[in-house]
């Protein structure tokens, strides 16, 4: 049958999900409720063969929507360009863009918890051009109006109807790492924000560990450094004691 049928293999994270479950039937603490999560960068093309992107991986977005599907959640990822296979267990809807993003996460509501992992350009061309961009050996810079993508963590926290009962977002800076945590706090309409240094001496973009900042109205908790794997159990975990303190994710 080639790629697909009877007696082809399953995928090997779709084994590993299968086993998990049977081997700990007991640990699903998010059994019954919906998760949202977005992973990896937005591309916004600038013309036909250029785009303005970012280094993300979504390798952090993804370890999340695993660790949820773990945990006994029905997950929804919506996921930019990124070179990595789909989390086992969850729904992956693939986008280009920050509005295509915005687009997928409204469809995928209502949702109990919405994890906003993803690393959304702040800016797009504000016309994509037909034709390939040329340099005419004159030296003159070429024109490249920007505007402002929407803001899809703030859609969520603000949302009048639909919103979340935990929305989270993340804090991917290179300076200022608590300060800036804590007014995106406010100014989203999040619940909780993960905080963390994303300058190119730490490697966190693309790498395989990440250093977190928890940041609620509570206060600021540093965590240790970890993989994303463990940061995304530790997460997991943090979300399972609220929802077992508050009966609900409220």
């Amino acid at each position: 049958g080639g790629e697909a049928g009877l007696g082809r293999m399953a995928e090997p994270l779709e084994i590993v999900a299968a086993a998990e479950a049977i081997l700990k039937p007991g640990a699903r603490p998010l059994a019954g409720h919906h998760v949202l999560v977005t992973s990896g960068p937005t591309h916004e093309p600038i013309d036909p063969v250029r785009y303005i992107a970012n280094r993300s991986s979504g390798k952090q977005g993804h370890a999340i929507a695993a660790a949820a599907a773990s945990a006994g959640a029905r997950v929804t990822l919506v996921s930019g360009p990124v070179t990595i296979a789909d989390p086992a267990g969850a729904t992956t809807v693939h986008v280009e863009t920050a509005r295509q993003m915005l687009e997928a996460v409204e469809a995928a509501l209502p949702a109990d918890i919405a994890i906003m992992a993803a690393a959304v350009a702040d800016w797009r061309a504000a016309e994509e051009s037909d034709a390939k961009l040329k340099k005419d050996g004159t030296g003159t810079v070429a024109p490249l109006p920007l505007v402002q993508n929407p803001d899809i963590l703030a859609t969520l926290g603000r949302h009048h109807t639909l919103r979340p009962d935990l929305v989270i977002g993340f804090a991917a800076e290179t300076n200022d790492l608590k300060a800036h945590a804590e007014a995106k706090l406010r100014s989203k309409g999040a619940d909780w924000i993960l905080a963390n240094d994303v300058s190119p001496e730490t490697g966190v973009m693309g790498g395989d560990d990440n250093t977190i900042h928890l940041v609620t109205t509570s206060g600021v908790e540093a965590w240790p450094k970890m993989t994303k794997t463990e940061v995304a159990a530790r997460l997991v975990e943090r979300i399972a004691d609220r929802l077992g303190k508050s009966g609900s994710g409220a």
